[in-house]
């Protein structure tokens, strides 16, 4: 494994641990074993190192919503499935979790800075879904960014903030089929 990857390694595992601000460049060479100088030779600075481990998470989830999606299977079904693994993805791994308790808690700017930074990267996943499956005849023509915006947020809703508020989790057929008989019904060609 190169330097590089040992740090990003070792600044994952401090970010986890600590969160963003309370994270040093100290602690992340400590746990890297190298250098404090070491770090700065590939990361500017710790919001730099920060946004390059957001952007992996990113990369990651995708790849888990990739791997869900069936070229064979109708958009609703790669839509559920894609955005359900994105926030299984969102609610599981640490790293996502910790992020989402210090935004919550401390509204660190650097943290909501690269929550807004994902969202948008999944909004930009689920638009590009939705317009390939526009081109394919499948689904109406419709604003794909709005759209994916709405999926995104009601998922989210439904998946998240009604355990928090109610709690109790909501089934995911249930989930699918509420969205089968309203959201996606509108979007559907018959």
């Amino acid at each position: 494994m190169d330097r590089r990857q040992e740090i990003l390694e070792a600044a994952t595992k401090s970010f986890t641990l600590f969160g963003y601000k309370a994270t040093t460049m100290e602690q992340v060479a400590k746990i890297a074993n190298v250098g404090k100088g070491t770090i700065y030779t590939f990361f500017a600075n710790k919001e730099i190192l920060f946004q390059e481990i957001a952007m992996s998470l990113v990369r990651e989830m995708q790849a888990e919503a990739d791997a869900v999606l069936d070229a064979s299977a109708s958009f609703m079904d790669n839509a559920h499935n894609a955005l359900m693994k994105m926030l299984q993805f969102r609610e599981k791994h640490l790293l996502f979790v910790k992020l989402l308790e210090e935004e919550k808690e401390l509204r660190t700017p650097a943290v909501k800075q690269a929550l807004v930074r994902i969202e948008n990267e999944i909004l930009s996943y689920v638009t590009e879904l939705i317009q390939r499956r526009i081109v394919k005849g499948e689904i109406r023509d419709c604003d794909a960014e709005l759209v994916s915006f709405l999926l995104l947020k009601a998922y989210l809703a439904f998946v998240v903030d009604w355990h928090e508020l109610h709690g109790e989790i909501i089934p995911e057929e249930k989930i699918l089929n509420l969205f089968k008989e309203t959201i996606f019904r509108g979007l559907i060609l018959t």
